[in-house]
């Protein structure tokens, strides 16, 4: 499948998901890691990050997109909102390191029209989901998704593996969309 017709399909599927179809959103998150792994390789080869990062890129991403869904405008493709969010989990990276990021203008320009400012009620929403995960999963969710550490250092914070901060990350994110779910269907 050509890139067009595959960013097409993941559109599809996310507006599908947007409208509470749950088989669609997983669809849609299992097809598009594989590419977002391969975005945040190229992107850290680019920026001189090391490609360990890249898997903590997709995991911060595929967070990003989960609590951010909402500001994501579903008259437009979702190519370029993707690709804006990896650039930026990347910048973040590099910033933690001491690094500074620069982006080239191209990449700016593609992706400014798919940005939107997050309100501040869907953080607060996020949060309210993110405070209803048992301790260890609130606080990995918390470290990584909300203050912007890494996988590495959420696992040194909270004395487990990289492994195991990676799978209770996982685990979260499924918990955190069935709350989701469960709240959009009272919201109903």
């Amino acid at each position: 499948m050509d890139r067009q017709r595959r960013e097409q399909q993941w559109t599809d599927w996310m507006r599908n998901a947007m409208d509470g179809d749950v088989q669609a959103y997983h669809r849609f998150l299992t097809d598009v890691t594989p590419q977002l792994r391969l975005l945040a390789l190229r992107r850290c080869r680019e920026f001189g990050a090391p490609a360990s990062d890249a898997e903590d890129i997709v995991q911060e991403v595929l967070l990003a997109v989960h609590l951010k869904r909402g500001t994501w405008d579903v008259s437009r493709p979702i190519g370029p909102w993707l690709s804006a969010i990896v650039r930026n989990k990347l910048i973040d990276v590099l910033r933690r390191r001491g690094r500074q990021g620069s982006v080239p203008l191209d990449d700016v320009m593609e992706t400014l029209a798919a940005e939107e400012k997050a309100d501040t009620t869907d953080r607060l929403d996020a949060e309210q989901l993110v405070d209803q995960l048992k301790p260890p999963q609130r606080d990995i969710v918390r470290a990584i998704s909300l203050e912007g550490a890494g996988v590495r250092e959420t696992a040194q914070k909270l004395n487990m593996s990289e492994g195991a901060v990676r799978v209770a990350l996982h685990r979260a994110l499924k918990a955190l969309a069935a709350l989701y779910r469960s709240d959009v269907r009272e919201d109903r």
